[in-house]
């Protein structure tokens, strides 16, 4: 997948962002509902998020250069992590607005239109949503997903400030205007939170996902036996791409070309299985002590 073929993806969010700002603020002006504020002040943040995402894959999608020989794939990391930050300063400013109409009491007007207006506005982002998730998926690109995510927080949560509205209007108890807002605001936190921290173990070096480990280690236990054996193997993702090094312990009669041509074969296979890896292998005599002393990530001797 190329650079612009992703990027389109994020402007695709940055127009259904635009559009959604609209559309709940005029559903906020209409009804004077705090819950609906809340609701438009994430599809700022979502706005925000979607215009960094667009940066991000545009770096995290540039080759590779003399400082960056692994790429900059790791861009995609700093973007989720600023929406997580952005999500939770968004929750603080609905919090904010939530304790001040606890305080101030105001009826809800022109609830019918209202409603209408911010329910369109959650099916387009709905829309929106399931078209990154399906991308991020397909491509691995937490920038995507993390959006979706987001998107479809924003979706439920607006779900939930449709029908307290509604209830509201039918009941006349205003105080729950503001207490569905600060429901809202919790929500969202935890959505920060955990954008936050996946980024943070991609910074970290966390390995591939578990589904693909099992499936490079099928691929290993295939090439391997009682005359070829490998170990010393390690992974890690970095936003789409994955790395996997590892050892192959051939029999010390073996030539450099036949060596080189199981490696090869390995490494194709790896490559078939997982997408987006870079794979590294290194042979080794099977019968040499000084094969097995290089293991960790630190040399034993």
């Amino acid at each position: 997948m190329n650079r612009t073929s992703l990027t389109r993806f994020a402007w695709l969010a940055i127009g259904g962002a635009v559009v959604t700002i609209a559309l709940k603020a005029a559903a906020y002006f209409l009804t004077g509902s705090v819950g609906l504020l809340s609701d438009a002040l994430e599809s700022v943040v979502n706005l925000v998020a979607a215009v960094i995402a667009l940066v991000a894959l545009t770096i995290a999608h540039k080759p590779p250069d003399e400082e960056h020989s692994y790429g900059h794939t790791k861009a995609e990391y700093f973007s989720s992590i600023i929406e997580g930050v952005l999500i939770i300063v968004a929750a603080v400013v609905i919090g904010y607005a939530a304790v001040e109409r606890l305080l101030n009491p105001k009826d809800i007007e022109q609830v019918n239109i209202g409603l209408l207006v911010a329910a369109i506005a959650s099916v387009i982002n709905f829309v929106i949503a399931r078209q990154l998730l399906k991308a991020g998926k397909k491509y691995g690109s937490i920038t995507l997903e993390a959006d979706a995510h987001h998107l479809f927080t924003d979706v439920w949560t607006s779900v939930g400030v449709i029908i307290g509205v509604g209830i509201v209007a039918v009941t006349g108890i205003t105080m729950l205007d503001p207490l569905i807002a600060l429901l809202v605001a919790l929500n969202i936190v935890y959505t920060g939170y955990q954008l936050i921290k996946r980024s943070a173990l991609g910074f970290m070096d966390t390995a591939i996902a578990q589904e693909e480990r099992d499936k490079l280690r099928l691929i290993l236990e295939k090439h391997t036996g009682k005359t070829i054996k490998y170990h010393g193997l390690r992974t890690r993702q970095s936003g789409m791409r994955r790395f996997v090094s590892l050892h192959l312990l051939v029999p010390g009669t073996w030539t450099v070309q036949k060596g080189h041509d199981l490696a090869e074969v390995v490494e194709k296979d790896i490559r078939d299985a997982i997408p987006d890896v870079t794979v590294l292998t290194h042979l080794e005599p099977i019968g040499d002590k000084r094969s097995y002393e290089d293991i960790s990530i630190d040399r034993s001797v």
